[in-house]
C-alpha cells in the first residue's frame, strides 16, 4: 500500500524496437536477420513461421481487422513483454525488430489495445551457428527492459480494465457466484504491478484499500468494500448486505477509478533501479500481506494474490537477468533457485485453475511459505546494488 516507484513521463519508449512504415517481407532469413510476416486480424493472429534462429528477428505486422491493433512478443511465462509494437491502424503495418536468444516465447495480437489478446501461440528461438549475435551492449539492453517493463505494465492494466467490466456486470447483475469466481483473477492484473499501480497517489487506497486501515471519516471504495459484500458470511456479526444503490456506486468508482489508472500508465517509462526496487517492493507486498492472510480477509482468496505478485518479481528479474549474468552470476545462481523454490511451494497449493484458500492452509505450510519468501527476499534486496552501483 506504500508507494516505491518514482515514475517518469515519456513521449516513446524505444529500447531495441524499430518501428518503421509499411515493409515488404518473406519469412526467409534476409541480410543477417530473420524477417517475417504477421496478420493480425479480428480474431486471429497468424505469424508466417513458429521458429527462428537465435540473433535480430523482424517481423512485419499488417492489420487487416477494423480495430487499431499491436502485436506482442512474449517470454516463456506468457506474462514478460520481450518486444512489442503498438497502434497499428487498418490496412496498416508496422515492424518489431527484436534480437533474441535461443529460448521459448509467445506471440499474440490484441485488437483493440486492451484486453487479454487474441491468437497466442508459441514461438521458439533455436541456438544456431551463424546467426546473429544477440547485443551486450548495456546501455541497449537495460533500455530494452525499461521500454518492455512499461509495455509489460500497460498490458497489464489493459487486462485489468477488461476484467473489471466483466466483473462489475455481474456484481450488478446479482451473479454473485460469477462475481466470486471472476475476483480473484482480474485482480491479478493488478497485483502483479502492485507498485507502479501504488505510486499514482490516492488511486492505491480508492481502489485497494482494506477496511482495517481506513482511517476516520475516510470514504470505503474499491475492491475490498466489494469483497465484503461478497462473502458477508466472514464478515463481522450483524453485517447487512449492501443495498443495491450501494453496489451501483462502488461499481461505478472501481470502474471509473480503473480507467483513470489505465490512462496514467500510457505514458510512464522506467529506470533500471525503478526496476529492480519493484521487485524488491513485490515481494516485500507478498510478506507483509499474503501470506500473513491479512489481505483477503473476506474471500481468502490470498495465494491468488502472492502468485501474481511473485510473478510480477519474476518479470521485472528476468527483464534484467541478462544483464545480472555479466555482473554477478553468482547472485543469477541464487536468484534462480529460490524462485524455483517458492515456486515450487506455491504450485503443491494449487487447485484447477486456483489456489487453496488460506483458510485451509495448515501453520507448518504458511511456515514454510513465509520462510520461502524470507529465503528469496535476502538476495532480492541485493539486486539493485548489483546493477546500479
Amino acid at each position: 500500500m506504500r508507494s516505491r516507484l518514482l515514475l517518469v513521463p515519456a513521449v516513446c519508449a524505444a529500447g531495441l524496437l524499430a518501428l518503421t512504415g509499411c515493409v515488404a517481407n518473406d519469412s526467409s532469413e534476409a541480410g543477417g536477420h530473420a524477417a517475417l510476416t504477421v496478420d493480425s486480424g479480428a480474431d486471429a493472429c497468424t505469424v508466417s513461421a513458429n521458429t527462428v534462429p537465435a540473433g535480430n528477428t523482424r517481423f512485419t505486422v499488417t492489420n487487416s481487422g477494423d480495430q487499431v491493433t499491436e502485436f506482442y512478443l512474449l517470454g516463456d511465462d506468457g506474462l514478460r513483454i520481450a518486444g512489442e509494437v503498438e497502434n497499428i491502424g487498418p490496412g496498416l503495418s508496422r515492424d518489431l525488430v527484436v534480437s533474441l536468444p535461443a529460448g521459448n516465447y509467445f506471440t499474440a495480437c490484441k485488437p483493440g489495445m486492451v484486453g487479454s489478446g487474441v491468437g497466442k501461440a508459441a514461438f521458439t528461438v533455436t541456438k544456431a551457428d551463424g546467426a546473429a549475435a544477440v547485443s551486450t551492449d548495456f546501455g541497449a539492453q537495460i533500455d530494452t527492459a525499461n521500454a518492455n517493463y512499461a509495455s509489460y505494465v500497460k498490458d497489464q492494466i489493459g487486462q485489468l480494465v477488461t476484467g473489471t467490466d466483466a466483473f462489475v456486470a455481474a456484481y450488478l447483475a446479482g451473479d454473485d457466484d460469477t462475481a466470486r469466481s471472476l475476483y480473484p483473477t482480474t485482480r491479478a492484473h493488478w497485483e502483479r504491478v502492485e507498485t507502479v499501480a501504488e505510486s499514482f497517489g490516492d488511486l492505491d487506497p480508492k481502489l485497494d484499500l482494506r477496511e482495517a486501515d481506513l482511517e476516520e471519516g475516510q470514504d470505503w471504495t474499491g475492491w475490498h468494500a466489494i469483497e465484503k459484500d461478497l462473502w458477508p458470511t466472514d464478515a463481522e456479526p450483524g453485517f447487512v448486505a449492501y443495498s443495491p444503490e450501494k453496489r451501483q456506486q462502488l461499481a461505478d468508482q472501481l470502474v471509473a477509478d480503473t480507467a483513470t489508472l489505465h490512462t496514467k500508465v500510457q505514458d510512464l517509462s522506467f529506470t533500471l533501479a525503478q526496476q529492480t526496487n519493484g521487485a524488491i517492493g513485490l515481494l516485500d507486498e507478498v510478506a507483509r500481506g499474503k501470506v500473513t492472510g491479512e489481505e483477503e480477509i473476506w474471500s481468502h482468496t490470498d495465494l491468488w494474490d502472492f502468485q501474481a505478485n511473485v510473478d510480477g518479481a519474476k518479470v521485472l528479474y528476468a527483464g534484467v537477468r541478462d544483464i545480472l549474468i555479466e555482473k554477478d552470476p553468482k547472485l543469477v545462481t541464487t536468484l534462480d533457485r529460490e524462485f524455483t523454490d517458492l515456486q515450487t511451494l506455491l504450485d503443491a497449493q494449487r487447485v484447477g485453475d486456483g489456489f487453496t484458500l488460506y483458510t485451509a492452509l495448515s501453520p507448518a505450510e504458511i511456515k514454510a511459505l513465509s520462510d520461502q519468501v524470507n529465503a528469496l527476499g535476502e538476495p532480492l534486496n541485493k539486486l539493485t546494488a548489483a546493477l546500479v552501483l
